[in-house]
């Protein structure tokens, strides 16, 4: 499957829910794809909303350069920082989304792998125990309890508009958060921070994830942090045109 990829302008960083826009373009046009960056901030799903004090959270760590956007999608909290690579991509597919959900992730982990591959970065699917949005579909590198976490992945399913029967077309946006050029202990800081303000219990390793950068052979050249991350969305948007 080939994807037609929304370009994003240069210098623009889109907010963090921005992707939701290619259900839309899915479904007028087919598959679509956008390989982009997102403001600094942390991301959660609308479960937090949950917390008594997650407005009073939210109001002051916006204040200090962390604003939080609650998205559709499903998992835990994320960053978005300077050095970390979205994509994400939506088409249709037949059927319900209990049945397609597999596939979809699978499709995204082999894109980004792929892509990998070409700075030396092996990388599978893997859960990864104490990394921010744990989940099956995780990208790690590394086996086992060496693991670490180099990429997330969440979904998020609309019924085809054109569709009303019980077997609908569906729409499926699947996304993936990809640690390409990030200091990982910084952004972990501040989730663990979120969390610990309001008081959730939960907490995260640094050491479960990896910077991609830091793994590959851009690193031991002497490639910057910026023309790495400049290099990883340009070889991640050579495979979604790829058949």
């Amino acid at each position: 499957m080939s994807f037609e990829l929304f370009p994003i302008p240069p210098g623009l960083l889109p907010d963090a829910r921005f992707d939701e826009t290619l259900i839309d373009l899915a479904a007028q046009n087919g598959p679509s794809a956008c390989v982009w960056e997102s403001e600094q901030g942390l991301v959660v799903p609308r479960t937090y909303q949950r917390y008594d004090n997650f407005a009073a959270s939210c109001a002051r760590f916006a204040q200090e350069g962390w604003p939080v956007t609650v998205r559709q999608s499903g998992g835990g909290i994320v960053p978005q920082a300077t050095g970390i690579i979205n994509l994400s991509l939506a088409y249709a597919v037949q059927g319900k989304p209990l049945d397609q959900s597999d596939a979809a992730y699978l499709l995204i982990c082999r894109i980004i792998a792929q892509a990998l591959d070409e700075y030396g970065v092996s990388s599978h699917p893997q859960a990864v125990e104490g990394s921010f949005c744990d989940g099956r579909y995780n990208l790690a590198v590394g086996d086992g309890a060496s693991a670490r976490k180099v990429a997330g992945t969440a979904q998020l399913w609309r019924r085809h508009p054109g569709t009303h029967t019980q077997d609908a077309m569906q729409i499926v946006l699947v996304h993936a958060l990809i640690l390409a050029a990030v200091d990982v202990a910084a952004v972990t800081t501040q989730t663990n921070r979120f969390e610990a303000a309001l008081g959730s219990g939960k907490q995260y390793a640094s050491e479960r994830l990896a910077s991609v950068y830091e793994l590959s052979l851009a690193h031991s050249q002497g490639q910057t942090k910026p023309a790495f991350t400049q290099a990883l969305k340009t070889s991640l948007e050579a495979q979604l045109r790829q058949p």
